[in-house]
C-alpha cells in the first residue's frame, strides 16, 4: 500500500500551477508534475466561488476520500493538485470518484490493473 502526503504550502501549489500539466473535465481540473519522490503528494483547492465553508469542506473530503480509495491505482512520484469547479457543487461521491479517475487516466497516471 502506498502512502501519500498533502500539499499545504502556497509556494508548492504555485510551482505546480506554473510548471505542471493540466487537464480538466466538467467537475475538476487536475495538475500533475513529477516530484522525484517515491510517493504522491496531493493538494486540493476549492474556491470561495463554489460555496460557503461547509460546501467547500464537503467537496474537499469527497476528493480526498475518492483519492484515498483509488490510491493504489495511481502511479507514484507525482505532485497532484485537484481544483474543484463550481459545477461540482452538487456532485455525489460516485460522480466525484468517476471524475478523479477520468482525469487520472487522461494524465496517464492511473493504472487499471
Amino acid at each position: 500500500m502506498k502512502f501519500s502526503e498533502s500539499l499545504k504550502k502556497n509556494k508548492d501549489f504555485q510551482i505546480i500551477y506554473r510548471t505542471g500539466n493540466s487537464l480538466a473535465n466538467r467537475s475538476l481540473v487536475m495538475y500533475k508534475k513529477e516530484n522525484g519522490l517515491g510517493k504522491n503528494r496531493l493538494g486540493i483547492s476549492v474556491s470561495k466561488k463554489v460555496g460557503n465553508s461547509v460546501v467547500r469542506h464537503h467537496l474537499t473530503r469527497l476528493v480526498r476520500e475518492s483519492y484515498r480509495l483509488q490510491e493504489e491505482h495511481f502511479k507514484c512520484g507525482y505532485d497532484i493538485v485537484v481544483v474543484v469547479r463550481v459545477s461540482a457543487k452538487e456532485i455525489t461521491y460516485a460522480d466525484m470518484e468517476s471524475a478523479l479517475i477520468h482525469l487520472g487516466k487522461l494524465h496517464d497516471i492511473y493504472n487499471i490493473s
